[in-house]
């Protein structure tokens, strides 16, 4: 199986890494995020559930400790040649094994970052990683150190983007195609995947949101379908994704005929896209961008209808969902740069009126501003 990226392109995000563990004064990196592992060397599992480390010395020196069942995933999918495998057993106790391979680099004494923001890192985990460690080495949190690298796509990781983003409108007139009334959500959900897996696209970080009639004010998955009346709403978030890069889309579509306030929600929800989508220019920062989306939305009269946060980063992300760093909410203070993705989600539930409206879309940032990802129409969608 060849690498999704050139050795090269692994090799020099392996040097940026290291270069930011030099300013901090690390002698190491204990990798515990998935997505983190994909990206310094193309490694590909869902193994991280278990304990699984990579450790990337200041040197670019590679060790990975994991499971019998990796081990040849990682041989396969990655550039990483030293795999150690720690064993299933009652007495196991992989963060010992882990100090074993850091002894033998000559790690003991040196300042070491952890990942411990790591959905594979669990409390239990972290627990015993610093127990097994200390006295040993000194531990310091390094959560963002690989995530804000990877926050800026490189040209093959745009290309991966803009793919996705391609997967995301044909899911869009899959669900177009298969939405009328009496249309089962089922069948939507399942159209949806296939136009995506037939474009040589991967499963979703988070499961596709789907939901209608009172459902429809609902932002996360939940188990169970319906079908659409004559007169609904049907609220969708999906993301196209393609080696592991997601581009999201969200929108209501409306079913029949649709109260005038609801199409005074689509669009005052274009309206904020748009205005949020304006402060997508480097050198302004994430909470700005938010600050567009409140700014709309409140003079509208929509404040107790709207989120306290209007979308995230798009990159290469891994179970349980698609959410990458930074978040655009308010005083947020990363500053933008040319090469970041951003899904804007503009959501506005009205409760009281049993009254859903969405509409998303991911954009790349390029030297003078946004470039949408995706074809989708911004007019209220009815069926």
């Amino acid at each position: 199986m060849p690498l999704h990226f050139t050795e090269e392109e692994l090799a020099e995000r392996r040097r940026r890494s290291c270069a930011a563990m030099a300013a901090e004064g690390l002698d190491g990196l204990l990798v515990f995020r998935q997505e983190s592992m994909y990206w310094l060397t193309g490694y590909d599992t869902f193994g991280y559930v278990w304990f699984q480390c990579l450790y990337l010395g200041a040197d670019g020196e590679l060790v990975l400790l994991t499971r019998a069942p990796d081990l040849r995933q990682a041989q396969l999918t990655s550039c990483i040649r030293d795999i150690r495998v720690w064993v299933d057993g009652p007495e196991a106790q992989p963060a010992l094994e882990l100090r074993a391979i850091l002894e033998e680099k000559g790690r003991r004494g040196k300042r070491l970052g952890v990942e411990y923001e790591a959905y594979g890192l669990n409390g239990r985990n972290a627990k015993r990683l610093d127990a097994a460690l200390s006295g040993f080495a000194e531990l310091l949190d390094s959560s963002f150190l690989v995530s804000r690298l990877r926050v800026v796509k490189s040209p093959a990781e745009i290309a991966c983007a803009r793919r996705a983003g391609e997967l995301a409108d044909a899911a869009f007139e899959a669900a177009l195609a298969e939405t009328r009334p009496g249309a089962f959500e089922g069948d939507i959900l399942a159209a949806m995947h296939g136009a995506i897996f037939r474009g040589d696209g991967d499963d979703p970080a988070n499961e596709f949101v789907i939901g209608s009639g009172p459902q429809a004010l609902l932002c996360r998955y939940h188990s169970g379908r319906r079908r659409l009346d004559a007169t609904d709403q049907l609220t969708l978030e999906w993301a196209g994704t393609y080696r592991h890069y997601h581009a999201a889309l969200m929108n209501t579509f409306l079913i029949g005929e649709a109260p005038a306030r609801q199409l005074e929600m689509q669009g005052v929800a274009r309206d904020a896209l748009l205005a949020v989508e304006a402060e997508l220019v480097p050198g302004r920062t994430a909470g700005e961008a938010f600050d567009a989306h409140a700014r709309v939305l409140d003079a509208a009269g929509y404040q107790a209808h709207r989120m306290n946060a209007c979308g995230y980063s798009q990159g290469t992300t891994y179970a349980p969902n698609w959410m990458d760093w930074p978040m655009l909410y308010h005083a947020n203070p990363v500053e933008l740069r040319p090469g970041m993705v951003f899904f804007v989600h503009i959501i506005i539930f009205d409760s009281e009126r049993g009254l859903a409206m969405t509409l998303g879309r991911s954009s790349l940032i390029g030297e003078r501003g946004a470039e949408p990802l995706s074809r989708m129409p911004l007019e209220p969608v009815r069926r």
